[in-house]
């Protein structure tokens, strides 16, 4: 394979490198401690359809007053667990939150918030969308009330405002995956960076 031939090269670790030491040799990618590791809240994401497709269960956050996305609509999800992987996550959280299974999902892409917290963590989310499900979807739950929402009429809703940038790829239909960086500072998105593969 043509595209594999650099990886027979040796890294300036090994003492050899005739390609990319400026690169490798960046701050970076040094292997420098830096003020502050990257150490993300890892969480999924999910979007469920409607059987038509026309429609996504959305979570408006009205429930708790303390509530950092308090008088937002989300998407549903939360915070893997140290014994799951991806996909566990995600179908339990729609369990939880939503009262329903899961049958068929497909992962959109991956956003990481830097700063995005409440105390200014950092999170890494997965997101997918949940095109075939069963059971009877809940009205509500401990964060707020559930709502089927017009796919075409989500960025008319109280959204975060990145929401509004990544959103339009979850829906569209480029089978390309999205990998995102969005920092946030005092709750407001800073920048939005993005790539397909």
């Amino acid at each position: 394979m043509r595209w594999l031939g650099w990886n027979r090269q040796r890294s300036p670790a090994c003492g050899e490198s005739p390609i990319g030491r400026s690169l490798l040799q960046s701050p970076a990618l040094s292997h420098e401690p830096s003020a502050m590791p990257y150490t993300p809240i890892v969480a999924t994401l999910g979007y469920v359809l409607s059987p038509d497709g026309k429609q996504v269960l959305m979570i408006h956050r009205n429930a708790r007053p303390n509530d950092i996305h308090l008088g937002k609509y989300n998407g549903l999800g939360g915070k893997m667990e140290p014994d799951e992987d991806v996909l566990a996550c995600m179908t339990r959280e729609i369990r939880e939150e939503a009262g329903i299974e899961c049958d068929a999902l497909h992962m959109r892409g991956t956003i990481s918030w830097p700063g995005f917290g409440k105390q200014g963590e950092d999170w890494l989310a997965f997101v997918f969308v949940i095109t075939a499900w069963s059971g009877t979807p809940l009205t509500e739950n401990p964060e707020g009330t559930l709502e089927w929402v017009d796919v075409d009429k989500l960025l008319e809703l109280p959204l975060w405002e990145g929401d509004k940038h990544f959103l339009p790829l979850v829906f569209d239909e480029d089978p390309r995956g999205f990998h995102g960086v969005m920092p946030y500072k005092d709750g407001r998105m800073v920048s939005w960076n993005v790539s397909r593969a």
